[in-house]
C-alpha cells in the first residue's frame, strides 16, 4: 500500500502571483493583477483577457503588467508542486516499489505516478475517506445511551418532521455538508421535506450542476413547469423534476435513448467525468446515429433509430457533457445525505449531546466560538470547566454542556485521566487544598497545570476565589512536596495523619477576587476564549440592530472561495472588541497599525494605514469596543483582513426599562430569585449591574428595590440570570455586599 502523488498546477491567478514574485515585482502589483482575473471555474489567462475589461485595460496600458501576464501565460497549467491525494492509496500484491517508482512526500511514501497513470497501468486505486462526522455521531450516540440505553442511530426514521423543519429554516450550523451560507440559502428556498431532496441538494451544490439549482427549486414547487426534451426522459428525470442530477441518470439516458450496454454507458460516463474531450466528441456521433461493427451488425442503436430526432439528441448530449464533469453518482450523494441527516436528527432531537460531541471535535479550531454561539441560540449553556465534573471532552452535565479540559493550555490528556480516576475513587474535591493534596502523588500534576486550572475557572466553587488560589498555590505545593519527601524517607510528622491534616488545612490569604475583566482575560489566555461570560454580550442587541457583519460568516465565505455573501473588496461594518494592537513604521517612517477585532462569533485582523491611524489613535486600546468600517482584503493563502477606513466608539448598549410588579405581601414567602438594592433606575450602580446581568443570562428572576421610590420591581426576562458564584461576587463588588441577596 502507498499513498498517491498529485501535482498542483499553476492556475491563472497563481501563475500571475508566482511570476510576479520571480520577477521581483512588489506584492501589490501581482496582487492587483491577479484580482482582476475573474474567480470562475476553469478560468484561464486568455479567457480572462477576453472577459475582464479591467485586466485588458491594464494589460494594454502598462508594459510591466503586459510582460507579467505574457510570462504567466507560458507557465499556466504547468505543475507547481507535488502533494498527496486526500484519500487515495494504491494496493498491490507485491511491494509497490516492484510496480512503480516511489518518493517521500512530506512524512509519507507516495507513488511518483498520478492516479490516472496508475489506472492505465491496471493497478488498484482505492479511496478511503475518513469523516470526522462519523466520530461525532458515535460520541453523541454514546452520551445519549446513558439516558436511553436502547438508542441507535441506525434505527432513526428518515422522515422526522423536526429535521426537515430545522433544515428548511436554514438552522443547519453543525450539520454535515449543509453548514455553508450558500447551502443555507438553498435549503430555505427549497424547503426539503423528504430524504430524496437532501440527496439532490448535495449533488447539485457543486460547480456545473449548481446552475440547475434555480430550475430544480422552481420545478420542485411547481410540478406543472416540469418539461422533458423527449418522453423517454420522463421515467429517468421524474424524480429530479426534469433536471439531470446524478451520474446514474447520465448512464440511464445512454441506455434508454441510444441502446448502450451498461459497460459502455459507464465508460462514457467516466470519459465525461475525466474531461476526455476527444473521446466525448467521438461518442457524440455514436449516441446520435449508433454504431455498427465490421460485419455490419448494429452494436449500438443510437437515438435516431429509437425515434429521438438528431437535433434533440444533440441538445441532450450537450447538457450531459457539461454536467457529467462535476456530478456525483447518486450512491455517493445518498451516503453523504445519510450522514448529513443523522447529524441533523441528533441536533434536532438530542441537541445537548450532539453539540457536546461537535465541540469536542473542533476544540482546537476557531469553530468553537461559533458553535458555542449556536448552543446559546438553542438555549444550551456551555458551562466553564470544573474539576468535579469535566473530562477531557465536552460532556452533557445537568441539562447543560460542560467545557472539555483538553482545550485548556498546559492540561494534557494524561493529567485529565489521572484527575478523573482520583475523583471516581475518592469522591468530589472539597477544597483547593484537598484537590492539591490528592493530586500531588500523580506524575502529571505540576504547578503549570494547577495555575491553568485556576485561571480557566475549573477550581471555582470549592471555597476560594482565583486570586486566593493563585497566591497560595506555590506555598501549598511546596508544603505537600515536603510531606511527600518525608514520607519517602520513612519519617512521619504530627500532621501526616489524613484526618488531622484535613482539619488543619492551611488558611488561604484573605484577598479580594480579581476584577471581572481580568478574570475573563485569564480565561481567554489559557482556553483561547471566554468561558464565564463575554465582554461583547451586552452589545448583542446593538450588533443585530445596526446590521454589523458576523466575523465567522465572513471567514466561512472566504473558506468557500469568497462566493456568496462576502467578496474581496466589499465594504463591511463590524462591531467588536479590540485585542492585540501593534504599531509599525512604514518605509516612509510613517506609522501604521495591525489589530485584532473580535465579536461574539469570531475574530478578524484589521489593517490601519497611516492616515486612518492618525484619525483614530485614541480609540486603539486593547479591550476597547468599537465600530469599524472597511474593505475586505483576501489572499488565496491567508484569512481575509479588513482595510480600515473608519473607527468610531461603539454605541452604548440600550437601557432596558424595568417592569414594575406588586411588592410581596407582609409575612408572605418571597419568590425565589436574585434581589438587588440600587439607588435609582438611572444610577451608575444599576448601569454596571445590568452589564453583569446580560453576561450571565439564564432563567433565575431578578428583583430590584430602588432606594428613591422604595418599590420592589422585577426586571424583564432578558435580564434574568444563571446563579454563578462569580456573578454574585461581581455584583457585591459593584453594589456592596449588603445590597445583594439570593433566595433559591
Amino acid at each position: 500500500v502507498a499513498q498517491i502523488v498529485t501535482f498542483g498546477t499553476l492556475a491563472a491567478r497563481a501563475a500571475i502571483r508566482d511570476v510576479a514574485r520571480a520577477m521581483g515585482l512588489p506584492y501589490a502589483v501581482g496582487d492587483t493583477v491577479a484580482k482582476r482575473v475573474p474567480w470562475e471555474l476553469n478560468m484561464t489567462l486568455d479567457k480572462a483577457l477576453a472577459v475582464s475589461r479591467d485586466l485588458k485595460e491594464l494589460y494594454d496600458s502598462d508594459d510591466q503588467v503586459k510582460r507579467l501576464v505574457d510570462v504567466a501565460r507560458k507557465v499556466e497549467g504547468m505543475p507547481r508542486h507535488a502533494s498527496t491525494h486526500a484519500a487515495g492509496v494504491v494496493i498491490t500484491a507485491e511491494p509497490v516499489s516492484e510496480y512503480v517508482p516511489l518518493c517521500v512526500n512530506g512524512d509519507m511514501v507516495a507513488t511518483q505516478y498520478t492516479m490516472t497513470l496508475l489506472e492505465e497501468l491496471g493497478l488498484l486505486k482505492m479511496d478511503f475517506l475518513g469523516l470526522r462526522n462519523l466520530t461525532i455521531i458515535d460520541d453523541a450516540e454514546k452520551m445519549i445511551r446513558r439516558r436511553e440505553p436502547t438508542f441507535s442511530i441506525r434505527r432513526i426514521p428518515l422522515d422526522a418532521p423536526a429535521v426537515y423543519k430545522m433544515m428548511s429554516a436554514g438552522n443547519s450550523d453543525g450539520v454535515f455538508q449543509f453548514e455553508s451560507a450558500g447551502m443555507k440559502r438553498v435549503l430555505t428556498q427549497l424547503r426539503p421535506d423528504h430524504f430524496e431532496d437532501l440527496i439532490a441538494v448535495i449533488s447539485l451544490f457543486r460547480p456545473g450542476p449548481m446552475e440547475s439549482i434555480p430550475r430544480y427549486i422552481e420545478n420542485r414547487h411547481n410540478p406543472a413547469k416540469v418539461t422533458y426534451q423527449h418522453p423517454l426522459l420522463k421515467p429517468i428525470l421524474e424524480v429530479t423534476y426534469g433536471c439531470i442530477v446524478y451520474q446514474e441518470q447520465v448512464m440511464q439516458i445512454f441506455r434508454d435513448l441510444a441502446g448502450y450496454s451498461l459497460g459502455r454507458a459507464d465508460l462514457v460516463r467516466r470519459a465525461m467525468s475525466k474531461k476526455k474531450h476527444d473521446v466525448m466528441q467521438k461518442e457524440r456521433a455514436i449516441f446520435i446515429n449508433g454504431l455498427t461493427d465490421e460485419e455490419g451488425r448494429v452494436t449500438v442503436e443510437g437515438c435516431v433509430r429509437r425515434g429521438v430526432p438528431a437535433a434533440v439528441a444533440n441538445e441532450i448530449f450537450d447538457e450531459m457533457a457539461s454536467f457529467a464533469s462535476y456530478a456525483f453518482n447518486k450512491s455517493h450523494a445518498a451516503a453523504y445525505a445519510l450522514v448529513a441527516y443523522q447529524t441533523a436528527y441528533l441536533k434536532a432531537y438530542y441537541p445537548k449531546e450532539y453539540m457536546a460531541a461537535l465541540l469536542t471535535s473542533v476544540w482546537d479550531s476557531d469553530k468553537v466560538v461559533s458553535y458555542m454561539a449556536e448552543c446559546e441560540r438553542l438555549r444550551i449553556r456551555v458551562l466553564p470547566p470544573s474539576v468535579n465534573e469535566s473530562t477531557a471532552d465536552f460532556i452533557v452535565a445537568h441539562d447543560h454542556i460542560r467545557f472539555g479540559l483538553l482545550a485548556v493550555k498546559n492540561i494534557g490528556r494524561g493529567f485529565i485521566d489521572e484527575m478523573v480516576r482520583e475523583r471516581e475513587a475518592g469522591g468530589a474535591f472539597t477544597s483547593f487544598y484537598n484537590f492539591c493534596q490528592r493530586m500531588t502523588p500523580y506524575r502529571e500534576f505540576n504547578r503549570r497545570a494547577l495555575e491553568s486550572l485556576i485561571r480557566c475557572g475549573a477550581l471555582d466553587g470549592i471555597g476560594a476565589n482565583r486570586r486566593q488560589m493563585l497566591e497560595a498555590s506555590a506555598y501549598i505545593l511546596e508544603q505537600l512536596e515536603d510531606v511527600k519527601r518525608r514520607n519517602v524517607s520513612g519519617q512521619m510528622g504530627f500532621f501526616d495523619d489524613p484526618d488531622t491534616a484535613a482539619a488543619c488545612e492551611p488558611k488561604l490569604p484573605q484577598v479580594a477576587e480579581f476584577p471581572y475583566e481580568e478574570l475573563l482575560a485569564m480565561e481567554k489566555e489559557v482556553a483561547g476564549l471566554y468561558l464565564t461570560g463575554n465582554p461583547m454580550k451586552p452589545y448583542e442587541a446593538v450588533h443585530r440592530r445596526m446590521g454589523a457583519a458576523r466575523m465567522d460568516q465572513i471567514l466561512d465565505a472566504f473558506a468557500e472561495g469568497g462566493e456568496g455573501t462576502y467578496r474581496d473588496g466589499q465594504t463591511v461594518t463590524l462591531l467588536g472588541m479590540l485585542g492585540r494592537v501593534q504599531v509599525k513604521a512604514t518605509k516612509n517612517n510613517a506609522q501604521m497599525a495591525y489589530a485584532t477585532l473580535e465579536d461574539l462569533y469570531g475574530s478578524l485582523e484589521l489593517v490601519l494605514f497611516p492616515r486612518v491611524l492618525e484619525s483614530c489613535r485614541s480609540l486603539l486600546r486593547s479591550g476597547q469596543v468599537v465600530t469599524v468600517r472597511g474593505k475586505l482584503n483576501a489572499r488565496e493563502d491567508e484569512a481575509p483582513k479588513v482595510l480600515v477606513s473608519d473607527v468610531s466608539p461603539a454605541p452604548t448598549p440600550d437601557a432596558v426599562p424595568a417592569e414594575p410588579v406588586e411588592p410581596p405581601k407582609p409575612k408572605a414567602v418571597a419568590n425565589p430569585g436574585l434581589y438587588l438594592k440600587i439607588p435609582s433606575l438611572t444610577s451608575d450602580e444599576w448601569c454596571r449591574a445590568k452589564k453583569l446581568l446580560r453576561v450571565f443570562d439564564g432563567k433565575m428572576p431578578v428583583y430590584l428595590r430602588a432606594a428613591d421610590t422604595g418599590k420592589l420591581i422585577r426586571v424583564p426576562a432578558d435580564l434574568w440570570v444563571s446563579p454563578e458564584p462569580i456573578l454574585l461576587t461581581e455584583l457585591e463588588r459593584a453594589l456592596g455586599k449588603e445590597n445583594v441577596a439570593k433566595l433559591w
